[in-house]
């Protein structure tokens, strides 16, 4: 699954992947498209999901970030 966030309002955008992140499967992974460093979605699931993601950065910026985020 892909998300391209930079086109949602800031404030919808943890609602929207957390949706898209209950969707998935173990093993699938959702592929986010940001226009800045989601290190607060980073956070949000360490505290919240420990051990059952993978996070893995394919861009970091200058203008787009993209992060591909595994369900363990």
């Amino acid at each position: 699954m892909e998300l391209d966030l930079r086109q949602i309002m800031p404030f919808e955008r943890h609602e929207k992947i957390f949706e898209m992140w209950g969707a998935l499967k173990s093993g699938e992974t959702l592929k986010i498209i940001n226009d800045h460093d989601p290190k607060p979605l980073h956070y949000q699931l360490e505290a919240e999901y420990k051990g059952q993601y993978g996070w893995e950065y394919e861009q970091s910026g200058p203008k787009d970030w993209t992060v591909n985020i595994k369900k363990i």
